[in-house]
């Protein structure tokens, strides 16, 4: 007998089976059939969130393993076309939140921040200046 020549979208789905043996447990069990099965993963692809709960936990694995580090290669990247002059900008504005919020705490308190800036050491230097290069 001569074997036929399988068309290469079904030998993709049949290594996709062979990866992923919950969909053998789903046709076995009578939930669905092979055919429902190939027509959804032809027109939606290996990668839909209808195979999360097919795939076996090797996969899942790996999957989170790309996303963190999407993640990460991202966080790079905008660190790297990040201006040190506007962030050093957004810092100092933060800086003056925060000074203005701890006025407001401190006068509900019952003191005043002029009072304490006066009767104590000069303030400390700001812990977020950097230093040019």
């Amino acid at each position: 007998m001569t074997k036929k020549k399988l068309h290469p979208s079904v030998e993709k789905f049949k290594e996709f089976v062979k990866k992923n043996p919950k969909i053998i447990q789903e046709v076995r069990e009578g939930k669905k059939t092979l055919q429902e099965l190939y027509e959804d993963w032809y027109l939606l692809g290996e990668d839909d969130p209808k195979w999360g709960n097919m795939r076996s936990e090797d996969q899942e694995k790996s999957k989170t393993e790309e996303k963190k580090s999407d993640w990460m290669s991202q966080m790079m990247g905008s660190l790297k076309k990040m201006d040190s002059n506007q962030v050093q900008g957004y810092i100092q504005n933060l800086n003056q939140a925060l000074a203005a919020v701890q006025g407001v705490l401190s006068q509900f308190q019952g003191g005043s921040p002029q009072n304490k800036l006066t009767k104590s050491t000069p303030p400390p230097p700001n812990p977020f200046k950097f230093k040019k290069d």
